[in-house]
């Protein structure tokens, strides 16, 4: 037990981003220009530019502690929530840096997010439910591994980063390509 806080349990604070917390993830990806232009409806150009001053110079501005993304924090709860994890625990395990440059000549998307501090697990508390237990065994990783300590809650912090990366990916598409307000405007914003 930590009686002096300096583990900063369900706090943002800097020694997590220096030393970790939980599990630390890297998660990278290269999306090739036709899909970016073709399924995400923008380019390769457009998200580095955002993500430049969105996610880091506006970040930086406001002095985030830990949040130079777009939204990791809306995907950390949902996959916490769906496997059981303490839902608080998200503060510590959202701080994430997401990176965007043109790679391949320009032609290319490299996208990555930098996640330190992501705590999780597959055995006790709310893993034992059956909406949680059933989500982890579809992840394949219930409980604790056979194989090797650890593996498994590695996998869903695995798991976690992945999802995020995505949902950075979906949500900056839709900014560089104006159609999140307009999403908005036709399902949650429009008159009857």
């Amino acid at each position: 037990m930590d009686i002096g806080n300096f583990c900063s349990d369900k706090k943002p604070a800097a020694v997590n981003w220096i030393e970790g917390r939980g599990k630390s993830v890297v998660c990278e990806a290269i999306i090739k220009g036709g899909i970016v232009r073709k399924v995400l409806k923008t380019t390769v150009e457009s998200l580095v530019e955002l993500n430049m001053l969105k996610n880091l110079t506006g970040s930086a501005m406001a002095g985030a502690l830990g949040g130079f993304n777009a939204h990791a924090s809306n995907i950390v709860t949902a996959v916490y929530i769906a496997t059981g994890q303490d839902p608080a625990q998200n503060v510590e395990s959202s701080h994430c840096i997401t990176m965007m440059e043109a790679v391949n000549d320009g032609k290319d998307l490299h996208i990555s997010v930098t996640m330190p501090s992501i705590e999780v697990g597959t055995v006790g508390g709310g893993t034992q439910l059956a909406s949680q237990s059933a989500c982890l065994n579809l992840l394949g990783v219930k409980g604790a591994s056979k194989e090797s300590a650890g593996a498994n809650s590695r996998m869903l912090a695995a798991v976690v980063a992945g999802a995020v990366l995505a949902g950075e990916l979906s949500l900056m598409s839709a900014l560089a390509a104006g159609q999140l307000v307009k999403s908005h405007m036709k399902y949650n914003r429009s008159n009857k």
